[in-house]
């Protein structure tokens, strides 16, 4: 059964605390960074990170959609990240990166963009837990889901069949399209507004998840 990530970045910013304790039955909860430099758009620091670990123990999947994460990789795994993921395009060293984060005892993961082919990632998959693959191009929620995402998971899920990697599929994802991603290989729905978007966030889940 394919876990869900609800994004935060569809939720109502002016009471994170309360939005987040409307989805406490997903599995995760994707914390989406941006710095205005790799995606047009600005979120969140570590320091809401922070002020947001106590209110719940779903696992935190840093989203890093931005430039030059080795200097802001220790702040948000000391902030409570539980994974921390960088994107393949940014400009500093993936290995770096990737021992960076686990040198705080974190798990690691790579994201790819849509325009970014897989076998990229095929160096540091001994090294990695999650992979998250784009399905929207990054920088705005809302975006409509790119159909091309699905050969994308077929392949990916082929690359990592005996390995244990966490297969995260993020932009556009709502029920319908999620039965497809979890047949293609995908393990985790990363869903902003069809989780946030909604008065009732734990049937969301539940349909997301195929319930």
């Amino acid at each position: 059964m394919i876990k869900v990530a609800p994004s935060l970045l569809a939720s109502d910013f002016s009471c994170l605390a309360e939005e987040i304790r409307t989805v406490e039955t997903a599995d995760f909860l994707h914390l989406d960074v941006m710095d205005g430099h790799f995606v047009p758009n600005l979120t969140i620091g570590p320091c809401v990170v922070e002020c947001l670990r106590p209110h719940t123990d779903l696992p935190f999947d840093t989203h890093l959609m931005i430039d030059n994460p080795l200097k802001y990789i220790e702040p948000f795994a000391k902030s409570g990240s539980d994974y921390i993921t960088v994107h393949m395009e940014q400009p500093d060293d993936i290995k770096q990166c990737i021992s960076l984060i686990q040198s705080f005892g974190k798990k690691a993961g790579l994201a790819i963009s849509p325009d970014t082919p897989i076998d990229v990632l095929k160096p540091y998959l001994n090294e990695i837990s999650i992979i998250t693959v784009m399905s929207v191009y990054p920088g705005f929620g809302g975006q409509k889901f790119i159909e091309t995402t699905y050969d994308k998971v077929v392949g990916i899920a082929k690359m990592i069949q005996d390995k244990d990697i966490l297969l995260s599929v993020d932009g556009g994802v709502n029920a319908e399209n999620a039965r497809k991603l979890e047949a293609c290989g995908a393990s985790v729905a990363v869903a902003g507004s069809s989780v946030f978007g909604v008065n009732n966030r734990a049937a969301a889940i539940m349909d997301i998840r195929g319930e």
